[in-house]
């Protein structure tokens, strides 16, 4: 019996009649006789690369899965047993080792839309930047820029349009406008995330331990 387990990548050899083919990115079959030996020996890494990629996405789902199922039965036993629950209303919470040295957190962010009352808000800002003299306040209309022009229509950038709510200006047109910003905001859900960390002292500054790849 094998110990390797089942290939979820394909191989990009397909038996077509006793003779192999290889299908293109058009869809079409290609007998492998045709097909460029440089084009088969990346096919070829490409999967091998993709196999192990895929086995570590399921594992780290896996993973996700169980830490959570994990944490949720130690909140219920905590709850049970002590009458103590970790964490505040919003559902953040944070598990420490004894030693201090190693965390697990548990972070609950909300996702935000946005309604009608975005086009006014951005309305009366253009009306405040339109008449503000030439030149000045040059600040402020980069981040209007930054918030409202995006590669995608529609969109906006979230992080730059609660910058403008923290600005502190008092001209009654961008209060307004500022007004109608906080009523657009829609809370349509929240999605948790789980952050690790540690530390080699309790003096130590906290090193975080990543499982993204793009942030490894």
């Amino acid at each position: 019996m094998s110990d390797q387990s089942p290939k979820t990548i394909p191989t990009g050899v397909i038996d077509v009649e006793g003779t192999p083919h290889m299908r293109d990115a058009k869809g079409a079959l290609m007998p492998v006789s045709l097909v460029k030996p440089k084009d088969q020996l990346m096919d070829e890494e490409v999967r091998k690369i993709m196999e192990f990629a895929q086995e570590l996405s399921d594992q780290v789902a896996r993973f996700k899965g169980h830490t959570f199922d994990d944490l949720g039965a130690l909140d219920a036993m905590l709850a049970q047993e002590y009458g103590a629950k970790i964490g505040g209303p919003k559902g953040n919470r944070t598990y420490m080792s004894y030693d201090g040295l190693m965390k697990v957190e548990v972070r609950v962010a909300d996702l935000i839309d946005f309604g009608p009352e975005l086009q006014t808000a951005k309305a009366l800002i253009d009306e405040c930047l339109n008449e503000w003299a030439s030149g000045s306040r040059d600040e402020i209309r980069m981040i209007v820029t930054r918030a409202f022009n995006t590669d995608q229509p529609g969109q906006v950038n979230r992080a730059e349009i609660f910058m403008l709510l923290r600005l502190e200006i008092e001209d009654d047109r961008w209060q307004e406008a500022m007004r109608a910003l906080r009523d657009a905001i829609r809370v349509v859900g929240s999605k948790s995330y789980m952050r690790f960390s540690k530390r080699e002292a309790f003096d130590a500054s906290w090193q975080p331990v990543t499982i993204d790849m793009a942030k490894a």
